[in-house]
């Protein structure tokens, strides 16, 4: 299946928003979905480093633990899932723009393991349908918005 994808422009520079949009513990005040985020001792923001976000889908709470992969501050981020039946891959992209605003792209795909590869499209159909909110809630906090 190919990977979900948006775009947005925020009118906020690079730095400030990849900083914002890249740190896990901020997720739960823009991803409707988001519960709760544990960053575990001694975190910093590197490749390799893990954090575990708890998460609703469909209902349920689902714990889900990424790794950094990618980190080329402030334009490039990427996280893989590497434990549970449904595991998130996900990357943000920051480009300037004329102005001192931003161009966000987001890439988020699904991966399932075990009883998971027959829940990840049922994943994927839920993220489409809450990921563009997620990304206008972005949008709104970072502009100063209510």
């Amino acid at each position: 299946m190919t990977a979900l994808t948006s775009t947005i422009e925020i009118a906020r520079p690079p730095e400030e928003v990849f900083a914002y949009a890249t740190d896990p513990t901020h997720f739960p005040r823009w991803q409707a979905d988001v519960l709760r985020v544990d960053l575990g001792e001694g975190w910093h923001p590197a490749v390799g480093a893990r954090f575990t976000t708890t998460r609703r889908v469909g209902g349920a709470e689902r714990t889900m633990t990424q790794r950094v992969t990618e980190l080329n501050h402030p334009y490039r981020w990427a996280v893989e899932g590497i434990a549970g039946p449904i595991r998130p891959n996900a990357s943000v992209t920051v480009e300037p723009l004329d102005g001192g605003g931003s161009r966000v792209t987001f890439t988020l795909d699904f991966t399932g393991h075990g009883v998971g590869v027959a829940l990840a499209p049922m994943v994927r159909r839920l993220a489409a349908k809450g990921a563009p909110a997620s990304y206008a809630s972005l949008k709104r906090l970072l502009e100063g918005g209510a």
